[in-house]
């Protein structure tokens, strides 16, 4: 079908009003059931999300204990005590409890045993999709065949595998017997891998022969081979062969997936859930890893159940039925939040390929196939989308969409206007920002209120957000470092391999101890909504004034003859300062007088002068990690002078060249970068 030109977004007001619920959609949501339910329950007056909000952090303990009844969490022992303190960190979550997480993502089985619990698609593959009763038999078989070679509570399993329903499969297995859970994306390098995995010397290891990205077949023999080599804990290797079929497994020894997939049926009532203790780690999820080894993140069964429940129902809206698919790897935390669509009944569709291209509406014929109906992307898929002209719902049945998350990056106001205009009207577009540390949301989606452009909706249940300047005192409609006051339950429960926990704190809480201070820049405006200007470390700090590079590239992005960019502030010697701007063009574009002086202009109309950069510089092509950030810390810390491999990690790029150009800047611009 071919694919219709709309013109380029107009410029949208930051916090101009685009969309209410319905009401009788708003009165539908769970949120709201909740609210009922609290109410009646807890003999409380709770009238609206704010009270509830307020709640939940004023009464803590109530509001955790309330989730865990509310979602009927199955425990073995009753737990003693809901947080042990109000300290970070240190909180401990339902003492005494032993659940399982795959247990309460798999009780669906019983319900609807033949409703789909998974669709599945990828550049290899048809939309396809698994049933919960053959969900279920899958992982039961699998989980035995885990434990029959001796994998244990508390053993480490891993995974270099794509986006594809083995890969959910073994970890719902490996989550069921109490192992613990840890994956990579198999884009990624094999130093990278090893960086990771080595860490926690996992005893087996789940591997793809290679995969398909933009028409491109990529084989990863080599660096099976190399990962395999590189962690002398494993016992035990399983080969899935992707790609293409293999004659033998791709490393000598390693079991075919078929042969642990294959065998007799265990029954529902044959298998035995390992439920386990409170601080029993369910995954290992890492940092981006751009410097040094990646930080390794554990959390837990029961901290990640309730915090999951209550994030699928009560924020992303997911129900029985319902169809989310987000698009990610199986390395980034969104992957885990997508599976645990299931705890509500929900299923989650899964894509592996290139979001993008060859065809530029693979995930629009995706989402119509499929009956998507909460759609999780980054914002520059969006922008890519706005500057391409596309228009989906001209081209597409999109009636089943009822939602659109945008994670990742802040959003930009055009962002969610170009979903209002392009995609559908009745839409609720949402952001969130969160991350790898709670592998959830901190603030985002909330269904019953108003959505405003580029704005995220409010700070989530149980969430104590606020926004606070170097003093410690918290503001309003002021940016500041988003921080948290309060434990909850998913945050990390340690990090690997630090005993002392001294790693963890040194990371969260040297600034302000006991406070966690999570690295983000965020403004909080008095009707409660926030605006994310990017990371706190990659401000733009000119001359003591803040600046937000999200607020830069707004600006510049507009502008036809931009394709990408990224800003950069350096300090130099005597207190001074350089921020120069890369750009990356157009097909046939030039940075000539002419475009400088239009860029130099929109960011003075749309900013202010100290939003203009002291120098523009075209380049190839912006540095980007695997999770869709741009790399401007270490674009800044190799301006500085560090050398390439403390700077930045090649194996955790989009594309690894990017880096190159920038390191010859710096050669060539030694002098004026020292002086």
């Amino acid at each position: 079908m071919a694919l219709k030109i709309a013109p380029a977004a107009t410029h949208v007001a930051e916090g101009a009003h685009l969309w209410t619920p319905p009401a009788e959609r708003a009165s539908a949501a769970a949120v709201e059931h909740f609210r009922y339910w609290v109410n009646a329950r807890l003999g409380l007056d709770l009238p609206d999300y704010d009270a509830l909000w307020r709640w939940s952090i004023d009464s803590n303990d109530a509001f955790w204990a309330a989730i865990w009844r509310y979602f009927d969490i199955r425990s073995d022992t009753p737990y003693a005590r809901v947080c042990s303190a109000r300290e970070m960190p240190g909180a401990l979550w339902f003492e005494g409890a032993r659940v399982n997480y795959a247990e309460h993502l798999l009780r669906h089985e019983s319900r609807s045993p033949d409703a789909p619990a998974l669709m599945h698609a990828s550049e290899l593959r048809p939309l396809e999709s698994t049933s919960w009763r053959e969900l279920g038999r899958r992982v039961r078989i699998v989980a035995e065949k885990l434990r029959a070679l001796g994998i244990a509570p508390g053993d480490r399993v891993a995974a270099y595998m794509p986006n594809v329903p083995e890969t959910a499969i073994a970890m719902l297995a490996t989550t069921a017997i109490g192992a613990v859970w840890t994956a990579a994306s198999p884009e990624f390098g094999a130093r990278t891998v090893i960086d990771r995995f080595a860490q926690l010397a996992p005893k087996l290891l789940f591997v793809v022969d290679g995969y398909r990205f933009a028409g491109e077949d990529f084989p990863r023999d080599a660096q099976v081979s190399e990962i395999v080599a590189g962690l002398a804990s494993l016992e035990h290797v399983v080969c899935l062969p992707y790609l293409q079929p293999l004659d033998a497994p791709i490393v000598p020894g390693a079991l075919r997936w078929g042969e642990l997939i294959e065998g007799p049926d265990v029954s529902v009532a044959q298998f035995r859930y390992e439920r386990v203790d409170h601080d029993h780690p369910l995954w290992v999820l890492f940092s981006s890893g751009t410097t040094g080894l990646p930080k390794a993140v554990v959390h837990s069964h029961v901290g990640i159940l309730v915090e999951h429940c209550k994030l699928t129902a009560f924020h992303v809206g997911l129900r029985p039925g319902s169809r989310p698919m987000f698009y990610s790897t199986t390395g980034w935390m969104m992957w885990n939040v997508l599976l645990s669509g299931m705890l509500q009944g929900a299923t989650p569709v899964l894509y592996d390929g290139c979001p993008i291209g060859p065809d530029p509406a693979v995930l629009w014929k995706l989402i119509e196939q499929a009956r998507v109906t909460h759609f999780g992307t980054s914002p520059s898929f969006a922008q890519i989308m706005q500057k391409d002209g596309l228009q989906p719902r001209r081209d597409f049945d999109l009636s089943a969409l009822e939602m659109v998350l945008l994670a990742g990056s802040p959003a930009m106001p055009e962002t969610f206007a170009w979903f209002y205009d392009e995609v559908k009207p009745e839409l609720w577009v949402t952001s969130q920002s969160g991350g790898t540390e709670f592998a959830s949301a901190l603030v985002g989606a909330v269904p019953t209120l108003p959505v405003h452009a580029g704005e995220i909706q409010s700070r989530l249940l149980g969430m104590d957000v606020q926004v606070w300047n170097e003093q410690g005192v918290e503001l309003v409609d002021q940016v500041g470092e988003l921080v948290i006051t309060n434990p909850c339950p998913s945050m990390p429960i340690r990090f690997w391999n630090d005993g002392d926990g001294q790693r963890y704190r040194d990371a969260y809480f040297s600034t302000w101890p006991g406070v966690w201070r999570h690295g983000d820049w965020i403004k909080r405006n008095a009707r409660g909504g926030s605006y994310i200007y990017g990371r706190s470390d990659s401000i733009l700090n000119r001359y003591g004034v803040c600046i937000g590079t999200a607020e830069i590239y707004r600006s510049v992005e507009r502008i036809a003859d931009i394709s990408d960019s990224l800003i950069v502030c350096c300090e130099l010697a005597g207190g001074r300062f350089f921020m120069p701007m890369f750009v990356k063009l157009r097909d046939g574009g030039a940075l000539d007088e002419k475009l400088r002086e239009k860029i130099k202009r929109q960011l003075r109309i749309d900013c202010s002068p100290r939003h203009v950069p002291d120098q523009l510089y075209a380049v190839d092509d912006i540095p980007y990690t695997l999770t869709g950030k741009k790399m401007e810390v270490p674009v800044r810390k190799l301006l500085a002078g560090w050398p390439l491999e403390k700077a930045a990690n090649r194996d955790a790029m989009q594309n690894p060249a990017a880096i190159d150009w920038f390191v010859r800047f710096r050669s060539d611009n030694r002098v004026m970068l020292s002086s």
